[in-house]
């Protein structure tokens, strides 16, 4: 009993973690909070690192998240800290940034901030951007060099959508914005190779390469809206539903995580699925999300460790237990068979005594 009991109170944390994990494994906002916390108990101080870390590195964005983890968490930081964050967001937030950042990404086409996201959706949606990354590509194409079907099929996939915009006042703009931002994450090598690979098939089924090498060469400058309207007409909308369903996931966390959370996402997702879980997490956590993916990396998505190895821990535990209770059982058993006996024991020398009295009396009487 005394064995199974250590080994009970030995395994017990670890099983009650990894059952928590199990039972959260398809809500990743619960998923994170429990590994977050797990985290903490051991350091706190880990906060405070990764906001240094992040104040280096020029990323206010990632600072701040981090200070509403920490508010959240109830992890107190110092106050100069705080404030160093706070001059820092006040200025990467300010006017001269923002429109550097803004030019930055209307005429590169990169986007890793909000200015630099607004330029680039700017130039998106002034079919400048699209156009310009669709004729790159489908000459490669043309001439037999190597070509980057992703970005080629997010490019016409975003013509499309554009126009869509334009008819709906603004109501698809996540979609254009998600659609830019994968685009951006391909170019720059931000793009995780999981998703890469599914995102580089949806893209080649969903244009038609012989009708946009057509409406490439047939191009011109003098019919600008011809020429869009051809290269429109290469990507079947039909063919597209997972893609399109990718970058309005892509949009969803961009709209409550930011950009760079938008970015950070693309970068750890493996497939679709990582990226509706961290549209999800976004969702729950809003301005956390960022600080949280930087800590947990994709476990705060899915499970880290994998599910068989946390069903060993509780399984262990109940093993443990059930040898804990067994034992108590078989000690009760053997405590009450033992008092039974003794009690038998103590009757049957009563009884041995009576017996032998009357025979010692009658012994003594004759004699």
């Amino acid at each position: 009993m005394t064995v199974s009991g250590a080994a009970l109170t030995v395994l017990w944390p670890h099983a009650r973690d990894a059952f928590a994990i199990l039972a959260a494994q398809d809500d990743p906002a619960e998923l994170s909070d429990i590994q977050l916390n797990s985290a903490l108990r051991n350091s706190q101080i880990v906060v405070a690192d990764q906001i240094e870390a992040a104040l280096a590195a020029g990323d206010a964005g990632l600072a701040n998240s981090f200070v509403d983890l920490a508010r959240e968490k109830d992890v107190s930081l110092p106050g100069e800290l705080a404030q160093r964050v706070s001059d820092a967001v006040t200025e990467e937030n300010s006017s001269s940034h923002f429109a550097r950042r803004f030019a930055t990404g209307l005429v590169t086409g990169n986007a890793d901030d909000v200015g630099s996201l607004s330029g680039t959706v700017a130039g998106d949606l002034f079919v400048f951007g699209d156009i310009r990354d669709v004729v790159r590509e489908s000459k490669h194409l043309v001439m037999g060099e190597d070509t980057d079907r992703l970005v080629l099929g997010l490019a016409t996939a975003g013509l499309a959508v554009t126009a869509a915009t334009y008819v709906s006042v603004g109501g698809v703009a996540p979609l254009r914005a998600g659609l830019t931002l994968v685009k951006d994450a391909r170019k720059v090598g931000r793009l995780g190779e999981g998703l890469t690979e599914w995102a580089g098939r949806s893209a080649r089924e969903a244009v038609d390469t012989p009708m946009l090498q057509n409406a490439v060469a047939s191009a011109s400058v003098m019919h600008p809206g011809q020429t869009v309207s051809a290269i429109r007409a290469a990507f079947h909308a039909e063919k597209a539903g997972a893609l399109v369903r990718l970058a309005k996931d892509v949009g969803r966390v961009s709209e409550k995580a930011g950009a760079r959370g938008a970015l950070d996402t693309l970068r750890i997702a493996e497939g679709p699925e990582d990226v509706a879980r961290a549209a999800r997490l976004a969702e729950a956590k809003g301005g956390q999300t960022r600080a949280i993916l930087k800590m947990l990396g994709r476990g705060a998505l899915l499970l880290a460790a994998g599910a068989f190895d946390l069903s060993l821990w509780v399984f262990g535990a109940l093993l443990t237990l059930f040898g804990f209770l067994a034992s108590i059982k078989a000690t009760t058993e053997r405590a009450t068979q033992s008092w039974l006996d003794r009690k038998k024991a103590r009757r049957l020398r009563k009884q041995m005594a009576a017996l032998s009295s009357p025979a010692m009396t009658t012994a003594g009487a004759t004699g």
